[in-house]
């Protein structure tokens, strides 16, 4: 018994031995914390300090989709009511929960004497009309129908007020700050609000969901209410017809609210979002969505920064690890917004330690890479360990548990 173990403890440190040159025991100095980079999320910081154009609103702001980044604003944080813009988070819920599995579109919605007897725009259900989930969410995207917004949040939620108990959970989750909702149609109430910003951030969360564009580009379609009577659907968004690449988007009108849009339009790949709160009139507001779409995309393309995986030149110094280095990686995907012509203007400075102690897995976040436009922050990239880099010894202990844990035979 004696003599295996002093046979084992021999062939490991040959084992070492053999190794010696690959491992560095000389004193290395402890390592240092990087110091915590504060970053604003993009989104909060304009590219332009005014508007461009003359933006003769209440409110405005023009966003790119992917990143989130605003290209300029407009009194973005003045809350006010938007009327049926309201309903994007209405359709953003509904959304969600086909995507969660909670409801089908195929699924039959019987429509109530409440929903049926909503005011503004609708799509004339009758009290008792089965009507599908689909069809309803088609009618509310194109039409703007409150009937069917309420019959959707009945189904849903089982009332129109706990609808909008969900809204405002959905907006805190979304950082909403300035959005309070007490229907889930826009139809005027008090303490009824949002703003520019808070329309662009909900509405970006809703063009992300590929689903709704099945509807959003909808210009006409007749609806059968199965009893013999046919409502005609025209898309609200009057943006489909006059602007190219114009594929979606939420319009509102009130005496309250006045002319109110959030559309959006994709060209070459790039998406935008525009916003325009109280205008003057229809038309007026789709002007301005026109010209501040015409802005973004003359003046703006999406720039490749980084791609999740890609290396990162050298290796970070290990302290007590079996290897002195481990090799490192990009982990996250960034796209910027610049300026047509300014891509020499972005560069990337590395916020790494001197160094990290063993062990180290595979994927452990070891620091950023900030992300500067004319020296100006706007955004940091994780950078993590490619690979593992185990404890100095920890493979002696290994070997080591292994035997003592190996079955022996009874007879030794």
């Amino acid at each position: 018994m004696i003599r295996k173990i002093a046979a084992l403890l021999i062939a490991l440190m040959l084992v070492i031995a053999a190794h010696a040159e690959e491992i560095d025991l000389s004193p290395t100095p402890a390592p240092t914390e990087a110091a915590p980079v504060a970053l604003p999320p993009i989104s909060t910081a304009p590219l332009l300090e005014s508007a461009p154009m003359r933006l003769n609103c209440a409110s405005a702001l023009l966003m790119e989709a992917d990143s989130g980044q605003i290209i300029f604003e407009m009194n973005a944080d003045s809350p006010r009511p938007v009327a049926s813009v309201t309903k994007v988070m209405t359709i953003l819920l509904t959304l969600e929960a086909v995507e969660a599995g909670k409801i089908a579109l195929s699924d039959v919605v019987t429509v109530s004497e409440t929903a049926a007897g909503m005011g503004g725009s609708q799509v004339l259900l009758d009290v008792g009309e089965r009507q599908d989930v689909g069809t309803l969410l088609k009618t509310m995207i194109v039409g703007s129908a409150n009937d069917a917004a309420v019959a959707l949040a009945e189904t849903l939620y089982g009332s129109e007020a706990l609808c909008a108990e969900a809204m405002n959970r959905r907006a805190a989750e979304l950082g909403l700050s300035g959005s309070r909702f007490v229907n889930c149609t826009g139809l005027p109430v008090e303490g009824q609000h949002t703003t520019a910003r808070d329309v662009a951030v909900m509405a970006r969360q809703l063009f992300a969901h590929e689903a709704y564009f099945d509807y959003s580009s909808v210009w006409m379609e007749d609806i059968d209410h199965g009893d013999g009577r046919v409502t005609q659907l025209v898309n609200t968004n009057k943006l489909l017809r006059l602007y190219d690449g114009c594929d979606g988007g939420k319009t509102g009108s009130t005496n309250e609210a006045g002319y109110c849009v959030a559309a959006t339009a994709k060209r070459g790949g790039m998406r935008l979002i525009a916003v325009v709160l109280g205008a003057a009139s229809g038309k007026e507001r789709f002007a301005l969505a026109r010209e501040m779409f015409d802005y973004g995309f003359a003046n703006y393309r999406q720039y490749p920064v980084a791609r999740r995986g890609t290396k990162v030149r050298g290796r970070l110094p290990v302290t007590g690890g079996e290897a002195d280095g481990v090799s490192l990686a990009l982990d996250g995907d960034l796209t910027l917004l610049v300026n047509k012509g300014d891509e020499q203007r972005v560069d990337l400075s590395p916020a790494l330690p001197e160094s990290v102690s063993a062990p180290v897995r595979a994927g452990d976040v070891v620091g950023q890479v900030i992300v500067n436009v004319d020296g100006r922050a706007v955004a940091e990239i994780p950078v993590v360990a490619s690979e593992d880099v185990a404890a100095k010894g920890a493979g002696f202990r290994r070997i080591w548990a292994h035997w003592l844990t190996k079955p022996r035979n009874s007879g030794e």
